[in-house]
């Protein structure tokens, strides 16, 4: 009969320290109602994203299509573009300014 009332009564205390431990550990996360002073105030909500419908496709409009030809690159862009490939294609080094001039123009 003494054995039980010990195992009681240890229980109640380990029970009693758990709930002190726990308690103890869970009012520390408890924000006061205001807040405090030094906090900066709640920044607005983001304003809602804008949806828009795209734009679908007509099938008995003709299509639309730019024909202007692509403006030209710069002469020395066209240079080195062509030593590049010529350097590439395993053109000798005296042979390359030939091709180039002719590639370029």
């Amino acid at each position: 009969m003494k054995l039980s009332s010990l195992i009681i009564t240890s229980a109640r205390v380990w029970a009693l320290v758990g709930a002190l431990v726990l308690g103890a550990a869970a009012s520390a996360q408890v924000i006061p109602p205001g807040g405090s002073v030094f906090n900066p105030p709640v920044p607005a909500p983001p304003p809602p994203p804008k949806i828009e419908v795209p734009v679908v496709p007509q099938l008995d409009a003709p299509p639309s299509h730019s024909y202007a030809p692509a403006p030209r690159s710069s002469f020395g862009d066209r240079i080195s573009r062509c030593l590049d490939d010529a350097a590439a294609s395993g053109i000798r080094p005296a042979e390359r300014s030939a091709y180039s001039r002719a590639c370029a123009n």
